[in-house]
């Protein structure tokens, strides 16, 4: 299924009702969930929460971390997300071209 945001075809982009938590009525999802979801490993949804590149999320009983909806699709753009690289240093390139002109 073709992901509205991103326009990227991902594993399942549809979340399922049965891997949330309920609380007052709205849908909250575990990091387990979301990196089982998302194919990301947990120290990488850690990094990027640390380095804000995701929503912090929520505290929960006994300090489980809980995503919204909301957080949980800004989550996926982000691992979805496709970057330019970066023009390599030519002087990098040197070193794979056993010191040749580039």
């Amino acid at each position: 299924m073709l992901h509205p945001e991103t326009d990227v075809t991902g594993r399942n982009t549809d979340i399922r009702a049965d891997m949330s938590v309920l609380i007052d009525g709205i849908p909250y999802f575990s990091a387990t969930e979301i990196t089982k979801e998302l194919a990301v490993s947990r120290q990488t949804l850690w990094r990027w929460r640390r380095d804000g590149k995701i929503p912090a999320g929520h505290r929960y009983r006994s300090g489980q971390v809980l995503f919204s909806l909301t957080e949980f699709e800004a989550i996926r753009a982000h691992a979805n997300l496709l970057e330019p690289i970066q023009s390599p240093n030519k002087n990098q390139l040197k070193l794979f071209n056993g010191g040749g002109k580039v």
